[in-house]
């Protein structure tokens, strides 16, 4: 947290300071009041008082819950703190071991350990210090001299404290060479914190110095050890004054939402605490205009680092009350800002994103949050987890899932005696939620730190995360009076990526040409191809075209042309396709009426499209709601239908005009007429042709009820291409043994299936063919299932697309079944973006909605 200098609000202020202080403009007032409100624990209560040597004491309330957590998963490493520095020049070993022994026994809480005493754990002050640890590597070569100093570094950090009998202190002495060391402490959260390890530097480095001169330590007595004030909080954090402030946290965190972060992996049932770090550098010039925002909206920079926090959190998960925990120092008595112990608290500031205001309004709803924090934070964290009574779950931690800490002081400079220090970068491979942002205010600008989870995220991300949260403070300080909605987090180079480069599709098609166009050039090609097979019948692609032609005469006859809807009710046969074919060649458009839907859903399709022509078969007739529309009944017409001639007739159609209409399934509400137009759909057969793939040498094998727009990929691909169409009845569409055999007697070298159906293969006992292309859709295809699919087959194809974009929008090769099976990137000229509420595009990793176009 940002620190301040202490101001007594119960101290009298002359009239002569008043009068200066209403002369001040609001944002300086308003920063007084800041510091008066952060310094509301300061009161004129009597000093903390020694407790006699032999006085049992118990634990604070923090270092209460850190001794849970430790009997909870003892021998983690995730509260050790770690600091290095490399000591370049002549070193005293021995006036270096002496100034760590005077730092032990100036603070108790170093040498202190948890005991047990009737059940309860209490505070044992043990007498003595703990050794140094020197390791000399000054033998090896350099390569390895540094790589072993980092596996040293590495492995003293992360080794766990015995919190019942170790130090709380491990200090490790790295010798590189005669004048070259490298120092590292470590310590427990549960003895320190951030500002007792600027302490622990400082007196060390003192004390080193006096001894080098000869002279007395500069530093000052302490007037109390920290089981004093362990002793003190919970004598003092009773009745009234703790009822008064669990009132407010109570208030401010009813109901505190949990913030869903997309994340690289699943969360884990119980937390871990795996972690790394990046690292990245805000502009000197940046900070500065941030720092004049904050002042012109009588905050600080922490305030409006917070509040910017807060958003990018929000556009990652979409949510519009986000909560972080911050840390707050907690040293608001003299007697203890120069001791070293326990004391930081943790605020969690919960913030209102809602009705988009703009970044200044946001700011002064965090600013008020923060001040009110301030005011009420003598309750330790853990007293308001547990007046909340906040459901355990072992995957979160509670509360808030993303910490924020700011420094803006800088640390005491640390000098020792003929030697210069460099701090040492030390990876203490934790993380004790799921994001930690720590930023630091130095000469350079704003160095912002992200630790995070590594079991949740990967590096990549949280590289973006950070490069995300520097374009959106650079927006921040180029207008905070944007909407929240408008501030950028996306650099120009990611918008370029996901609104262009992805979208690259553009494409050369036929695309003045009809569906049945294409079919037509093919059956002129190999007109003795066999073009569709359905049970023991067979059409060569002459025959198809002779037959569909026919059917195009008699339908132009009896009124159908460009823009009439002519409904098919039809069992998949070859009389099927040639109807098809017919309606296309008419210049008619079809839709698809599936034979086992309820009649009133039938009739509700035929009214709504206003179908004015039937094509059905007789056995089927029957089956049909009270109708208006003329139904031409192919099979029993035939003999009048044979009559026409097998030559093609010009119609005129464009590809602007409709090829079919097809209705959803109504899942989500009243079933709708999707219009797709001959455009679209050759469109959609140039591409797939290209990708997945399909040639005339292949041999598709289709399973699909014509009313799912899927079913166009398996008719008119392979008749657009020269390849082979074998049909499959319902019945066996719907019995995994009897379509396997199917399958293999067909010689299919392409299927196209939802994930049930090829799910119901697998639990029939198919082994899959190696020669066998599968394209899969309209459902999710599970890790699980494409692992199974891609043993059994050439290549496995997920594919993606709504009914209203024409069939499949979306198509992607599957290499590995490891983690989620994306759904791919667009097909040829189609352009996919993914979009926020507010239609701006999301980052890579983001959820959003999709929009095809």
């Amino acid at each position: 947290m940002e620190s301040s200098s202490k101001i007594n609000p119960g101290t009298d202020i002359p009239e002569d300071l008043r009068a200066r202080i209403a002369k001040l403009s609001p944002a300086k007032r308003a920063l007084l009041e800041l510091k008066l409100k952060e310094s509301a624990g300061v009161s004129a209560e009597a000093a903390i008082p020694r407790q006699p040597k032999d006085t049992v004491c118990p634990l604070s309330f923090s270092q209460e819950r850190l001794w849970f957590l430790d009997q909870f998963e003892a021998g983690t490493p995730v509260y050790n703190q770690a600091r290095a520095m490399r000591l370049t020049g002549r070193l005293s070993l021995e006036f270096l071991k002496r100034a760590l022994d005077e730092v032990v026994a100036r603070h108790e809480a170093l040498r202190t350990t948890v005991v047990p005493n009737d059940g309860n754990p209490i505070q044992k002050v043990n007498e003595g210090a703990p050794e140094l640890t020197i390791v000399d590597l000054s033998d090896l070569g350099a390569a390895e001299r540094r790589a072993e100093a980092e596996h040293l570094l590495i492995e003293k950090t992360r080794r766990p404290f015995d919190l019942s009998r170790d130090f709380m202190l491990r200090a490790v002495l790295i010798r590189l060479h005669i004048e070259e060391h490298i120092l590292l402490l470590v310590t427990h959260h549960i003895a320190t914190d951030a500002w007792s390890s600027g302490i622990l530097w400082h007196e060390l480095t003192e004390i080193y110095r006096a001894l080098v001169c000869g002279e007395r330590p500069r530093l000052r007595d302490l007037p109390i050890q920290y089981r004093d004030y362990a002793v003190w909080q919970r004598n003092i954090l009773t009745g009234e004054r703790l009822k008064a402030q669990l009132a407010y946290w109570s208030r401010k965190l009813a109901n505190c939402p949990v913030l869903e972060l997309p994340t690289d992996r699943p969360r884990p049932a119980v937390q871990t605490f795996a972690g790394a770090y990046r690292a990245r550098t805000l502009p000197p010039d940046v900070c500065e205009e941030l720092r004049g925002l904050s002042r012109r909206r009588g905050g600080t920079l922490f305030m409006t680092l917070l509040a910017a926090l807060q958003v990018l959190l929000s556009r990652y998960s979409g949510q519009e009350e986000i909560a972080v925990g911050s840390p707050i120092a907690g040293r608001n008595r003299p007697e203890v800002e120069g001791l070293i112990g326990f004391f930081v608290n943790t605020l969690v500031l919960r913030a209102d994103l809602s009705k988009n205001p703009t970044f200044s309004e946001f700011l002064g709803r965090v600013r008020e949050t923060a001040l009110d924090a301030y005011a009420h934070q003598d309750v330790p964290f853990e007293k308001i987890v547990e007046e909340l009574r906040v459901e355990r779950n072992l995957g979160y931690s509670p509360l808030f899932q993303v910490m924020f800490a700011h420094q803006n002081v800088p640390r005491e400079p640390v000098d020792m005696p003929g030697l210069t220090l460099e701090p040492v970068m030390v990876d203490h491979g934790t993380a004790k939620f799921d994001l930690t942002l720590f930023t630091i205010e130095d000469r350079v600008g704003l160095k912002m730190i992200m630790e995070y989870n590594r079991d949740l995220f990967d590096a990549d991300t949280i590289e973006r995360m950070l490069e995300h949260f520097e374009t959106l403070l650079r927006d921040i300080a180029r207008d905070p009076e944007q909407r929240l909605s408008r501030l950028n987090l996306l650099t120009e180079r990611e918008k370029r990526e996901l609104a262009a480069e992805r979208n690259a599709t553009r494409t050369d098609h036929p695309a003045e040409r009809c569906v049945h166009e294409l079919f037509e050039a093919q059956a002129r090609r190999e007109p003795g191809r066999v073009a569709v097979s359905f049970g023991e019948e067979e059409a060569s692609y002459g025959e198809l075209e002779g037959r569909s032609n026919q059917v195009a005469r008699y339908l132009r006859k009896v009124g159908v042309g460009p823009g009439v809807l002519v409904g098919v009710f039809m069992e998949r046969s070859v009389e099927m396709v040639v109807g098809l074919l017919g309606i296309l060649k008419a210049g008619g458009a079809y839709v698809p009426l599936d034979p086992s839907y309820p009649k009133d859903r039938l009739r509700f399709m035929i009214e709504d499209a206003g179908v004015g022509v039937l094509l059905t078969q007789e056995r089927l007739v029957e089956s049909l709601p009270a109708r208006a529309a003329r139904v031409v009944r192919v099979d029993a017409e035939w003999e009048r239908i044979g009559r026409e001639s097998r030559e093609l007739e010009a119609v005129g159609v464009s590809a602007d005009q409709l090829a079919y209409v097809i209705y959803t399934s109504g899942s989500t509400g009243k079933p709708k007429g999707v219009e797709v137009t001959h455009g679209s759909v050759v469109n959609f057969l140039s591409s797939m042709r290209r990708e997945p793939g399909l040639c005339e040498r292949d041999v598709l094998v289709a399973v699909t009820t014509l009313s799912f727009d899927i079913a166009g990929l398996e008719l008119f691909l392979p008749l657009t291409v020269g390849a082979r169409v074998v049909l499959v009845s319902r019945e066996v569409a719907s019995d995994g043994m009897r379509l396997a055999e199917a399958m293999a007697g067909a010689g299919g070298t392409v299927m196209q299936a939802t994930p049930a159906t090829w799910q119901m293969l697998l639990e029939a006992g198919w082994q899959g063919s190696k020669d066998l292309k599968i394209f899969c859709g309209g459902e999710a295809l599970s890790g699980g299932l494409a692992g199974k699919l891609l043993e059994r087959c050439s290549s496995l194809w997920n594919l993606y697309g709504p009914t209203e974009t024409t069939i499949w929008s979306a198509v992607h090769k599957i290499d590995s079944a490891a983690g989620a099976i994306p759904i791919g990137g667009p097909i040829d000229n189609t352009q996919i973006y993914i979009l926020d509420r507010y239609l701006n595009l999301v980052p890579v990793g983001v959820p959003g909605e999709l929009y095809i176009g």
